[in-house]
């Protein structure tokens, strides 16, 4: 074999993947399988934050939109994927929308075959198709797609002149000249015309009016959030479903919709939390309010997990994932596993304490049927019973701050308890200044307080959220701290649960909506009504 042959690099592999719109959830299987399997992400400014997340920690993924002009970010990008791929890396280049409907990413393909690189190509949800959807406006099959940057005197005059639906992609600034095109080419001033900014996102906005009209529509939004300069807009002109789109637009209604919500817990425990806000349209910000250490004093942890080893205890409680969590470590500081829960008991306080358990590979034997705290738990705990229990000891990993309500009630029921502080709370560091400055300055919409040390705790570490932050709680105790710090307690959960305290917030939202839509007003979000901040003209 010659030197040559034996030093020649192996040979990359190129995936143009089309990211969509800009909602995460649109990306496809394939699409998801390329960006794990990836060595470069080369992907467009506007769809890096959506498509990053799913490529490895190992992954290049350079910074395309510190390049300034949209012709140096695309030349640019097509260097990086040429270089990468002569490499011998598996490149994966990230285009918004489809990358079949977008030409540079043509011409990037075409240098690919030029120089041999082998490529495919895994389509996306087009822009000009997925936007619209989410507006809910039908475009129907008679339908043509303009570029409005490309389009020359001849194409407007075109279009002018047919009677099919338009669908356009230009910028907000030149929607109103796109209109008067069309109107001078023949459509009458009357054609329905929806145009749609940051579609598919949760700060997607709409606006209806028609051809004749959506100058002034457009002027009359000034008191709204202001799109940046050149923001790119879907028009839709000649709607088929014109004056329906009440009926269709299930995206910007949801009962959450662009609300900005602080949720005091971090990201592993307010993981399910955050999904159930975001499937309401909200946008949820994790922020810890505690941070978790290991008790002062082992020793005590130490004794018990030996004694959960050696059958001192016929049952185990967990009150909290921090508590799961607490004991899995001590069990792999002593090479044990779930193993040793063998002949045990175990109990759990909740779901989410009981996902966390059967993650460990334990699953638990007893979940309140009803509430789901400590007093739940005792109500379907058991009496302790000489002849079926051989062992009358529970074994209680707990926090140090934990009350003592657990503990008594298992006394009453005849058990006796071995009490044993599993772990330490103390309050998390200040988040960001950006992030207290919103929490003051009425920069949310909602916060939710799962716990009253979550109240003492936000308020120590970031202020007093602004008073047109809707406050949720979870329950009468939370909401009595929140209104011992100032604050007035907007929302009650029905029953002590994360997901229930989500649904209460999703009602109330809901009922806000329609509180609005009757008073004949635009439907607004809370932090937009705080002093100085952008408000809505009313309908």
């Amino acid at each position: 074999m010659s030197p040559t042959a034996m030093h020649k690099p192996a040979q990359g592999h190129v995936t143009f993947l089309g990211a969509g719109p800009g909602d995460p959830g649109l990306l496809t299987l394939r699409a998801v399988e390329a960006l794990a399997e990836a060595d470069v992400l080369v992907a467009d400014p506007q769809v890096l934050e959506v498509v990053r997340k799913h490529a490895r920690a190992a992954t290049e993924a350079p910074e395309l939109a510190a390049l300034g002009s949209s012709s140096g970010v695309a030349a640019c990008a097509s260097k990086l994927v040429m270089t990468s791929a002569s490499k011998g890396k598996r490149v994966v280049r990230a285009v918004a929308g489809d990358p079949g409907l977008d030409g540079e990413a043509a011409e990037e393909m075409l240098a690919c075959a030029t120089a041999g690189i082998p490529f495919e190509v895994v389509p996306g949800v087009a822009t000009a198709v997925g936007v619209p959807a989410y507006a809910g406006v039908s475009i129907g099959h008679d339908v043509r797609f303009i570029d409005a940057m490309a389009a020359d005197a001849r194409c407007w005059s075109e279009a002018g002149t047919s009677g099919v639906t338009l669908v356009i992609s230009t910028t907000l600034e030149a929607v109103a000249s796109a209109a008067a095109e069309l109107v001078a080419a023949g459509r009458k001033p009357d054609t329905p015309m929806t145009v749609t900014v940051r579609g598919t996102t949760t700060r997607q906005r709409t606006w209806n009016a028609t051809l004749g009209s959506i100058g002034a529509e457009l002027k009359s939004a000034k008191a709204l959030p202001s799109p940046e300069p050149g923001q790119a807009a879907i028009a839709v002109v000649g709607d088929p479903t014109a004056g329906r789109r009440d009926g269709l637009s299930w995206f910007e209604t949801k009962p959450l919709f662009g609300w900005q919500v602080l949720v005091p817990r971090t990201k592993e425990q307010a993981a399910s939390l955050s999904e159930q806000l975001r499937s309401y349209g909200a946008v949820p910000h994790e922020v810890p309010t505690i941070a978790v250490e290991p008790p002062r004093t082992p020793q005590q942890m130490e004794r018990a997990v030996k004694g959960l080893v050696t059958g001192r205890y016929e049952w185990i409680a967990f009150t909290s994932v921090n508590a799961v969590k607490a004991v899995r470590e001590k069990f792999e500081e002593y090479g044990l596993d779930a193993r040793a829960f063998a002949g045990i008991k175990v109990a759990a306080v909740g779901e989410q304490t009981a996902k966390a358990l059967v993650e460990f590979g334990v699953k638990p034997d007893l979940v309140p049927s009803g509430e789901q705290s400590a007093a739940g738990l005792l109500e379907d705990w058991p009496l302790y019973d000489p002849v079926f229990d051989p062992i009358d000891r529970v074994f209680l990993p707990r926090a140090d701050i934990a009350t003592e309500t657990l503990v008594a009630g298992l006394i009453e029921l005849g058990w006796e308890v071995d009490d044993v502080t599993a772990y330490r709370t103390v309050r998390a560091s200040p988040p960001p200044a950006e992030t207290r400055e919103a929490i003051k300055g009425g920069g949310f919409d909602a916060v939710l307080f799962t716990s009253s040390s979550t109240v003492r705790n936000l308020v120590g570490i970031a202020g007093k959220p602004h008073n047109v932050t809707v406050i949720a709680c979870i329950g009468p105790a939370t909401a009595k701290t929140a209104e011992e710090h100032g604050l007035r307690v907007d929302v009650l959960a029905p029953e002590p649960s994360v997901h229930a305290l989500a649904q209460a917030l999703a009602d109330f939202g809901t009922a806000r909506r329609v509180a609005a839509q009757e008073a004949g007003e635009l439907v607004t979000r809370p932090s937009e009504r705080r002093p100085g901040g952008r408000r809505r003209a009313r309908g």
